[in-house]
């Protein structure tokens, strides 16, 4: 006897023993019990999930005679009956099976459905089961419309297909349809414990998790890899086994990465890709690993510990992993660990692609945390502001001076001789003299002379500050830009303004500070610039500005018509539209162009035909010259208009303000068009 594969040897037969897909298990079932069966039904999944297994079901519910050969239609059938058994050997007449991918033309179609006007030879029903439905062509869909919507009342119809997107929407919207969902890696692993307890075959628990993640959600590629796996290790399923015939990568070495990525160990990181590469190990294996291992180390930061977790072996490495690396860094690494994958065929070498994808976690790890004041810790004492500022501030304060005691009650010494100097608007004070107040660009800041001998300390009198006073314009002129006006006498001499007297004094009588420019009331004059007129505007080449006017408007009026009728075309067409009507008198018109190409005879002959052909008996003279008004300009204006209120709705919807706002997110230019 032959060998007969897992996959097909405990394919279910019945709704009991099919695994993860309970919710169309339920509604078949309610269905069949109930009797409301529908005429056409769709299973759509991915690969090996059960849409031809749950075809067969169904095709059995509706034809099991029972046991005892009475039974009727139901949601158990017996499996011992001759509908049930012929059903499950292929060979039940009514039941047809018909596979699209190698039978898609019209000619197999029409074959198929020939055999619906026969009633059932042994069953209740007939049952046409057509796999991969989508690989049909539109000529076979539209023949079967027909009998799919109403077929007789002994026919049903299972249609399955992996890409439901590719079946016409008429026959969607027949059908009843079901969408078998991909199972999890847990379910499958738990129908794998019970196949091999009954194959009697020894199975570690990390083997079948890697068999389990490895299916991809199918149950059948699960049983397949089983036995392949079973036959790799000469009947016993083996982690080391498993995972060498797999190719996929030790933890350990994932766990490895994970953790000197965490340290910022480089040499580690290198080293242990080197490794993989001495190995044979793949590169994007590795990645995918990662990503696995990241994406429940961010659960667990997350959400902590998830029941269940207990039995893994890997729990205790996922919760050191876990405290070791931030969570924002587990979420960086996550991200570049999925974009990397597709880095890898882009590089000469994958395990160089490899080692750069893991290093780039390094480049953009963030320093070492920095000792920073937090409210807790006491701030240091902010640093007094000085007496002296360098700085020239760019708009002048009026300071009021602080009351002074009278003089009777202080002791007041004279200061040393002052130096005034000017400093200039676009200079800074030297910092190498001290004593440099600025105020304001243009104002007078008094330098001391170094002291001939110590003086007691004294309240030196405020030094004069220079502000802006504003000025009104003039009466009748315009306000404009204001442009500052400095007045620059070169007679002013700080020099002459010194006493002669106090030169070779030690101390002069009396501390003096003058002025070395004369504050003077200036009128700011305005400056403006004078805007372009209309007319310019209309006349300037580079901004085509529509000036509409009332010929425009029968003129615009006139051609749309012999568009939207089709009266004109081509280069009639364009005579036309880039036209303006200057003028018209009741047996000629003057149009104006400003193109001598558009001005040809053939045209002018066909433009003026089709006037005619609308009702307008005239003769039509065409000059060259500058247009305001055109019915281009004029549909150029309002399909502007219509872009700029679409714009608006988007840009001012609340919704697209709150993604821009909180996520940053940008409109693309040009992906916005009016409907």
């Amino acid at each position: 006897m032959s060998y007969l594969v897992l996959a097909r040897k405990y394919r279910p037969r019945n709704f009991t023993e099919m695994v993860g897909q309970d919710h169309v298990v339920q509604a078949l079932s309610n269905a069949l019990t109930t009797q409301r069966l529908h005429h056409a039904y769709l299973f759509t999944g991915t690969r090996g999930v059960g849409k031809t297994t749950v075809s067969r079901i169904l095709a059995k519910s509706l034809n099991c005679q029972g046991v005892d050969g009475q039974g009727g239609i139901t949601a158990t059938p017996c499996g011992v009956c001759q509908a049930c058994t012929d059903i499950d050997s292929g060979r039940f007449v009514d039941y047809t099976e018909l596979d699209a991918a190698s039978n898609r033309g019209v000619d197999e179609v029409q074959a198929l459905l020939e055999q619906a006007v026969y009633k059932p030879v042994q069953g209740r029903f007939k049952v046409f089961m057509i796999d991969e439905v989508h690989m049909l062509t539109n000529t076979a869909f539209n023949a079967m419309l027909k009998t799919l919507e109403e077929p007789p009342e002994y026919l049903k119809f299972v249609l399955a297909t992996t890409d439901p997107q590719k079946v016409p929407v008429t026959v969607l919207s027949r059908c009843l349809q079901f969408n078998l969902r991909p199972m999890a890696p847990e379910t499958i692993r738990e129908h794998l414990v019970q196949v091999l307890q009954l194959e009697n075959v020894n199975a570690e628990v990390q083997a079948l998790r890697l068999l389990a993640r490895a299916a991809r959600g199918s149950m059948r590629d699960a049983l397949s890899l089983t036995d392949q796996a079973i036959a790799f290790g000469s009947g016993q399923l083996q982690e080391a086994t498993v995972r060498q015939m797999l190719g996929s990568v030790d933890r350990s070495y994932v766990f490895r990465l994970i953790g000197a990525l965490a340290t910022g160990d480089g040499r580690q990181v290198v080293e242990t890709s080197e490794t993989l590469r001495l190995n044979g190990l793949s590169a994007a294996s590795t990645l995918e690993e990662m990503s696995t291992v990241l994406q429940r180390m961010a659960v667990l930061q997350a959400a902590g510990p998830v029941a269940g977790d207990e039995s893994d072996p890997e729990a205790g490495d996922l919760a050191r992993l876990a405290d070791l690396m931030p969570a924002d860094e587990t979420q960086l690494l996550y991200s570049i660990c999925l974009h990397g994958r597709a880095d890898l065929g882009l590089a000469p070498d994958e395990y160089a692609a490899l080692t750069m994808v893991l290093l780039r976690l390094l480049a953009f790890k963030p320093p070492a945390e920095k000792k920073t004041l937090t409210q807790t810790e006491p701030r240091a004492a902010a640093p007094a502001q000085p007496l002296v500022s360098h700085r020239v501030v760019p708009e002048p304060v009026v300071v009021r001076p602080l009351p002074v005691a009278p003089a009777e009650t202080m002791s007041v010494q004279p200061p040393a001789p002052i130096k005034p100097r000017v400093v200039q608007p676009w200079e800074d004070a030297p910092a190498e003299e001290p004593g440099v107040v600025v105020s304001g660009p243009g104002t007078v800041a008094p330098v001391p002379a170094p002291a001939r001998r110590p003086l007691a300390p004294a309240i030196a009198p405020p030094e004069p500050i220079i502000a802006a006073v504003p000025v009104e314009p003039a009466d009748g002129m315009p306000a404009g830009q204001m442009l500052a006006v400095r007045d620059s006498d070169p007679a002013a001499d700080p020099a002459s303004d010194r006493p002669s007297d106090a030169k070779d004094a030690d101390i002069p009588a009396a501390p003096e500070i003058r002025l070395a420019q004369p504050v003077t009331r200036v009128m700011a004059m305005p400056v403006r610039q004078q805007s372009e007129s209309r007319a310019d505007l209309a006349l300037s080449p580079a901004a085509p500005v529509l000036i509409p006017t009332e010929e425009g408007d029968f003129w615009h009026a006139t051609v749309q018509q012999l568009v939207a009728a089709e009266a004109i075309t081509a280069m009639v067409r364009e005579l036309a539209l880039q036209s303006q009507l200057v003028a018209r008198d009741t047996d000629q018109w003057l149009l104006r162009v400003e193109r001598e190409t558009l001005n040809q005879p053939g045209s002018r002959e066909r433009l003026t035909a089709a006037l005619r052909n609308a009702g307008f008996d005239i003769k039509l003279a065409v000059e060259i010259g500058r247009i305001t008004d055109c019915p281009a300009r004029r549909n150029a204006a309002a399909s502007e208009e219509k872009q700029r209120a679409a714009e608006k709705i988007i840009l001012d919807d609340p919704f697209v303000q709150a993604m821009v706002r909180d996520f940053g997110a940008k409109i693309v230019p040009g992906s916005i068009k009016p409907v």
